[in-house]
């Protein structure tokens, strides 16, 4: 009986070894181990002599050839599932879909794996919205494409329609303000494309309830829309279909399969790039490391034409200058086995949730609640994480109170400082020209988020239309990170023995965008006191210069490197980034008032006081939007506050919330230079501009190869009035990076922040009554036995 049962086993085997091999098109021997076995099986069976035994035991035999029978059916069956590429996965042979077992081309059919630790990723196309301001689900995406396609002139060549955005058309503010779950239905559903059809931009608003009409919109004067992620990609390879670029890539002795290139926006400086879509690509060699950035093939530029992938013209001026060797550039994981030397052996502490569980919530996917805030968060492909409807409870009232209607990363702009040939284009415009959320990559848990972390998806929508799922793309945590919330202790002189003190426990909801070789986090900080906190993190790798320099003794006195040697034959380049942030303050209500408290030394009288001086305050309030500009200035100091003028605290103060800035940078460029023109939204570190729905990015709609005629500072030129007002705050957090050699191989996080802070929103600090923390409201370990 065992005799047999292993004789069906290898025999089945060795079919699903022949099936894989079939399946995929391979005929590696180590498929094919079982074939010698059952071979060997059957000549030793053909040796062997009958007993009387085989007669008694003729119908065992029949029951155990029909369920051989049977497993062979099941092995035949199974060829229908056959991987059909590299990476597919399916179930194996002797596993059922419960095991996790797979067999791709590059593991053995018959393989048996261990059960996956790793969740399936939950689906999104049954998702449904349940407030105004939820993004576009699968379906309604879906629906969008179908009615874009099927509309006039679209519907005649639908193969030449291409989506670069597509995104929730968001109700009136009023709409959404007065809308109440469970009270309401949701306000008609609406989707807003931007598309590029035979060579035009098209602006569209697409209903998607009812009939589906699909309505023309304004179409910006000039620029184009942020490249899609197909586009980007696509691009990578264009250059190679051109005879000089690959003769340039021989003459420098590189293997074209070692070469990775980048689709670089270039900006715009004149008539002569009006008119098509235009991007330059510079290349790297990938050959020894992952951190191909750091091998450029310098001064080698190929100049696109983004419709038609044709190659326009290629400029090669870095004859004699070498391709960076790949030594000690690498920075991923080493290998198993690898020993971390000194305080490179430390660990993140532990990560566990508090006891009982994280003490926020998220609800229908989209509403975070956590120690008095509600807020809606959600991915855009645009702007990345958006937050909206911020909310804080006053703990004297129990009153919900409005803070905040919308808050999100405008505009990204990145100079770099290097006016020659192949880099004086390179001044990005990371979100309206690549999109800060369709870089946003997956989070890594435990070291982009803790343990304890909860983590939203967003749906993205590639260029023919058909939604996708970016996993994992935002988490929200709590963190204590050891701060103080408050504390006071009393002098033993008193006599009192007072030591209060409270923990700060924060929420951070958080999201890194991998745009390119730069790595931006952003997070949202929100703290029971009532503050906002934004924070932006520099991370990655940078844009290096190829250079003939291995030391800074072959430098020439005076020379310009425009950066700093950061080792053999690279140079790091001097760059700029700016992050503008939009925020729609709704502080208890819309009609809000921008005020500057300005500080200044006010002299005493002589004889009035033994002092000679003191700080005064004064506040202004800004009537209109050139009144509200702002240019931080460290001896001319400011508070700048959002107000309520309807609204008093119980002594009279008007209630509101300022911008506390922190350390930020100030553009240094001509105003007159073509990227300071675009970029010209940093002018100034605060500006105020009423409402409009329709001024979201300051960069204007349309970005890529834009003039700078459509932006946050042109928009200010018309001086509206905005005193007591519906208003927007927008605030620019930037660094100045001159490079150092511990950016090499890759950076170690930089990072600045703002702080938007209650200033008399309530009657008295918030987190008075805040509980301390006891030993038994922490969690008990125990340590693990170790062994002498």
């Amino acid at each position: 009986m065992r005799t047999l049962v292993r004789y069906l086993s290898l025999r089945c085997q060795q079919l699903a070894c022949t099936i894989c091999q079939h399946g995929d098109g391979g005929s590696s021997s180590d498929h094919c181990i079982y074939s010698e076995s059952v071979s060997s099986f059957q000549s030793t069976k053909a040796k062997a002599k009958p007993t009387p035994m085989d007669h008694s035991t003729s119908l065992l035999r029949l029951i155990f050839l029909a369920l051989g029978a049977a497993l062979l059916v099941l092995v035949v069956r199974s060829a229908f599932r056959l991987p059909s590429g590299i990476g597919t996965t399916t179930s194996s042979l002797f596993d059922d879909s419960t095991t996790g077992g797979s067999c791709t081309r590059f593991s053995p059919w018959a393989c048996r794996q261990g059960r996956s630790s790793t969740p399936k990723p939950p689906s999104h196309e049954l998702d449904v919205p349940h407030h105004p301001l939820d993004p576009l689900t699968m379906r309604e995406v879906n629906r969008a494409r179908d009615l874009l396609r099927a509309h006039q002139p679209f519907a005649s060549a639908p193969s030449s329609l291409f989506v670069h955005s597509l995104e929730l058309d968001e109700p009136d503010k009023l709409v959404v303000k007065a809308w109440r779950k469970g009270a309401d239905p949701l306000p008609p559903r609406r989707a807003v494309a931007i598309i590029r059809f035979r060579g035009e931009s098209h602006v569209v608003a697409v209903d998607l309830d009812g009939v589906g009409a699909v309505t023309p919109l304004h179409v910006p004067a000039s620029g184009y829309p942020m490249m899609s992620m197909d586009e980007q990609t696509s691009l990578c390879f264009a250059p190679f279909k051109d005879a000089a670029f690959n003769a340039s890539l021989r003459r420098r002795g590189v293997r074209g399969s070692d070469v990775a290139c980048l689709p670089i926006s270039l900006g715009w400086y004149g008539p002569d790039e009006e008119g098509r879509r235009l991007i330059k690509s510079q290349c790297f060699s990938t050959e020894g490391t992952a951190n191909f950035y750091m091998r450029p093939i310098e001064g080698l530029t190929v100049l696109l034409d983004m419709d038609t992938h044709d190659v326009l013209h290629v400029s090669d001026r870095g004859a004699g200058i070498p391709i960076p060797a790949a030594a000690n550039t690498d920075y991923t994981t080493p290998a198993q086995g690898h020993e971390y030397l000194g305080y490179q052996k430390l660990r993140a502490p532990s990560m566990e949730p508090p006891e009982g569980g994280p003490g926020f919530e998220i609800v229908d996917g989209h509403m975070v609640r956590w120690g008095g805030w509600e807020f809606h968060l959600k991915g855009d492909a645009r702007a990345g994480m958006v937050v909206s409807q911020a909310t804080v409870e006053d703990p004297t009232t129990g009153e919900r109170r409005e803070v905040m209607y919308k808050g999100m990363a405008s505009e990204l702009f990145v100079p770099y400082m290097d006016p020659t040939e192949a880099w004086y284009f390179k001044t990005y415009m990371d979100a309206g020209e690549y999109g800060f959320g369709l870089q946003a990559m997956p989070l890594v848990p435990l070291n982009d988020c803790p343990r304890h972390a909860r983590y939203l998806d967003a749906v993205f929508v590639a260029a023919d239309g058909r939604p996708y799922v970016r996993e994992n793309m935002i988490c929200v945590f709590e963190r204590y990170a050891g701060d103080i919330a408050w504390r006071h202790s009393e002098s033993p002189i008193t006599g009192m023995n007072i030591r209060e003190s409270r923990p700060k426990v924060t929420l951070v909801a958080r999201m890194a965008a991998s745009v390119a070789n730069y790595d931006y986090i952003v997070d949202w900080e929100f703290q029971m006191d009532g503050l906002i906190r934004i924070k932006v993190g520099l991370s990655g790798i940078l844009m290096v210069k190829g250079t003939q320099y291995s030391h800074m003794n072959q430098v020439h006195r005076n020379e310009d490197m425009y950066g700093t040697l950061l080792s053999e034959n690279i140079i790091g380049v001097i760059h700029d980034h700016y992050v503008t942030f939009r925020l729609d303050m709704d502080v208890d209500g819309a009609d809000n008032s921008f005020v500057k408290v300005e500080m200044a030394r006010q002299n005493n009288i002589v004889g009035e006081s033994p002092r000679k001086s003191y700080l005064k305050a004064t506040r202004h309030v800004a009537r209109t939007e050139k009144d509200a500009k702002v240019r931080l200035k460290l001896y001319e100091p400011s508070e700048f506050h959002v107000v309520n003028p309807t609204k008093k605290t119980r002594v009279g103060n008007p209630v509101g919330y300022k911008v506390v800035p922190a350390g930020t940078a100030a553009s240094l460029l001509d105003p007159e230079d073509p990227p300071q023109k675009r970029g010209a939204f940093t002018n100034n570190q605060i500006w105020v501009t009423p409402y409009n729905k329709t001024e979201e990015w300051a960069g204007g709609l349309f970005v890529y190869q834009s003039k700078g005629e459509d932006t946050l500072a042109t928009w200010s030129e018309r001086d509206r009035p905005i005193e007591n007002k519906d208003l927007v705050l927008w605030y620019t957090l930037g660094f100045h990076h001159v490079p150092c050699q511990e950016d090499f191989p890759i950076m170690p996080t930089v990072s600045s922040s703002f702080d938007l802070k209650p200033v008399n929103f309530f009657e008295s600090n918030p987190i008075l009554r805040q509980r301390p923390t006891q030993e038994n409201d922490l969690p008990v370990c125990t340590a693990a036995a170790t062994v002498a």
